[in-house]
C-alpha cells in the first residue's frame, strides 16, 4: 500500500521508517525544506538508535522517499497519517491542535481519490470527528474515512516497540477504515500482536491514560523515595518488593529526578484540562503534575546540602542533560530546572553528554561542556549524575574522586551504592531514596 506520512518529527519520521520496513511505499512530507534536504541526502534530523539503519535500507530499496509535496504524496495513497506536534497551549494547558487541523485541512484540499486520515498524533478526546467535519468542510466531494491510531513509542527503543508493540490501537467507525488499518498492520497481525480495534474515542483516551498511569508510577515512587530519606528506608529494596508483585510489576518504579520528555508533561497537563472542561476532575493526575515538580526542587536542595549549603564559588560536574538516555531529547527535561538553580546559584557547571550538547548549547546557557565525566570533574566540588546513560554506569570512581577538589557525589539515578562511592574515595554521597552518607 502507497502511505503518506505528514510530519517527519520523531513519531512521524519513526512511523514512516518502520511502515516502509513491513514492505509498504511510504512518502514522508514535511515544509521544512532544509530538514527534506537532509533526509534525502541520507541525513537522520534525530537521534533514535537504529533508525539510520533502517532510513537507509528502505530507501535504497525504493521504497522509502521525502517531499515537500503533499499532492504528490497523495497521489495514490490508501492512507495519510497525521503526525504533527501537538505542544501544550499557552495560558490553559491543553494540546495545541493548530497543527492537526491545519494538515487536515490541506489533505482535504490536495487529496483526489478515496483515503483513509489517521491521526497518530497524540490528540484530545473527539479531535478526529474535528478532523472529520473540517475535512467535509473544505472538500465537500472527497471519499474519505478518519481513524486514530495513537503512538507508543519510547525513545530510545523506538523501532524496537514499533516493530514488536505491546499493543496496536486502532479506533475506526467504517468497515473501509478497518480494513485499511488492517492491510497497514498486516505484518504485525501475521505474528500475533495485538491489535485492539476501538471506536475514535477510546482510541484517544487509551493514550492519555497510559501516559497518565505510567507517570503516575514514576510520581509514587519518588514520594516514597522522600519519605525512605525520613525513615532510613533504601528504595532500591523497597521498589524490588513493590515490584515483585505482580500486580504492580517493576517498570517505572525507579526513583530519580521526575519525569521530563516529549509525552508525560504534556500528555498529563492535557488529561488534566480535558477533566476540567468536563466538569470532572481529574485530581490524581492533578496532583502528580504538582509533586513532580516538587520532585525537581527537592533535587536542588540535595544538591545545596553538599554544597555546603551554597552553590556560589563551587565548579559542579553534571552528567547527562537529557531527559533519559539514548535520545537527544531535552524536553521538559530535569537538567533544565536543576541546571540554571546551579547556574543561577554562582556555581561554575560543567556538562557532558553524548547526545544532548546540540539542544542543549541553546537551552543551557552559562555551563561549559565536556568531552567526558573525567575533563568534567576536574578540579570539581561535586559530581552530580543526572542522566543515567550506559558510560555513566562504570565510571573509574578513583581516578574522578582523586581529580575533584571535594570529591562528593549526588546520584540522582541511583547507579551506584554508597558503598561504592566510599571505597572509592568520596567523601560524601546523596542518593534518591537511599538519604546522604558523609
Amino acid at each position: 500500500m502507497k502511505i503518506a506520512v505528514i510530519g517527519t518529527g520523531y513519531v512521524g519520521l519513526v512511523s514512516g521508517v518502520c511502515f516502509s520496513d513491513f514492505g509498504h511505499d511510504v512518502i514522508c512530507v514535511d515544509r521544512d525544506e532544509a530538514k527534506i534536504a537532509r533526509l534525502m541526502a541520507g541525513e537522520v534530523p534525530i537521534y533514535e538508535p537504529g533508525l539510520d539503519a533502517v532510513m537507509a535500507r528502505n530507501v535504497e530499496a525504493g521504497r522509502l522517499t521525502f517531499t515537500r509535496d503533499l499532492a504528490a504524496a497523495l497521489d495514490g495513497a490508501g492512507a495519510v497519517f497525521i503526525a504533527v506536534g501537538t505542544p501544550t497551549r499557552r495560558g490553559d494547558g491543553h494540546a495545541d491542535l493548530t497543527y492537526v487541523m491545519a494538515a487536515a485541512e490541506e489533505v482535504a484540499r490536495a487529496a483526489r481519490g478515496p483515503i483513509v486520515i489517521v491521526t497518530k498524533s497524540t490528540v484530545p478526546v473527539g479531535t478526529n470527528r474535528k478532523v472529520k467535519a473540517a475535512v467535509a468542510t473544505a472538500n465537500p466531494d472527497l471519499d474519505f474515512d478518519v481513524a486514530s491510531n495513537p503512538e507508543f513509542l519510547r525513545e530510545g527503543a523506538a523501532i524496537d516497540d514499533f516493530m514488536r508493540p505491546d499493543r496496536v490501537v486502532v479506533g475506526v467507525e467504517s468497515e473501509r477504515a478497518a480494513a485499511v488499518m488492517s492491510e497497514i498492520y498486516r505484518p504485525l497481525y501475521l505474528r500475533e500482536f495485538p491489535i485492539l480495534v476501538t471506536d475514535l474515542e477510546s482510541a484517544e483516551m487509551i493514550k492519555y491514560a497510559a501516559n497518565a498511569f505510567l507517570a503516575t508510577k514514576i510520581t509514587f515512587i519518588n514520594e516514597i523515595a522522600a519519605l525512605c530519606e525520613r525513615v532510613g528506608a533504601d528504595i532500591k529494596q523497597v521498589s524490588r518488593g513493590m515490584g515483585l508483585d505482580g500486580r504492580i510489576g517493576n517498570k517505572f518504579l525507579h526513583a530519580g529526578p521526575g519525569y521530563g520528555g516529549s509525552c508525560f508533561p504534556k500528555d498529563t497537563r492535557a488529561l488534566a484540562r480535558i477533566g476540567q472542561e468536563c466538569a470532572q476532575p481529574m485530581r490524581i493526575t492533578e496532583a502528580v503534575i504538582e509533586v513532580n515538580e516538587e520532585v525537581k526542587r527537592r533535587m536542588i536542595d540535595k544538591l545545596r546540602d553538599l554544597c555546603d549549603g551554597s552553590f556560589n564559588g563551587k565548579t559542579v560536574a553534571v552528567l547527562g542533560v537529557t531527559f533519559k538516555p539514548n535520545t537527544d531529547d531535552m524536553r521538559e527535561a530535569p537538567a533544565l530546572t536543576i541546571v540554571p538553580a546551579l547556574v543561577g546559584g554562582g556555581a561554575q557547571v560543567r556538562v557532558t553528554d553524548p547526545q544532548g550538547r546540540r539542544e542543549g548549547e541553546a537551552l543551557l546557557p552559562g555551563v561549559a561542556w565536556c568531552d567526558d565525566a573525567y575533563s568534567a570533574a576536574q578540579g570539581a566540588d561535586l559530581l552530580v549524575i543526572l542522566t543515567e546513560w550506559n558510560e555513566f554506569r562504570a565510571l573509574d570512581l578513583p581516578r574522578i574522586a582523586a581529580a575533584m577538589a571535594t570529591p562528593r557525589m549526588a546520584d540522582l539515578r541511583n547507579v551506584y551504592t554508597a558503598e561504592d562511592v566510599e571505597r572509592a574515595g568520596f567523601d560524601a554521597y546523596s542518593g534518591v531514596g537511599r538519604g546522604t552518607v558523609v
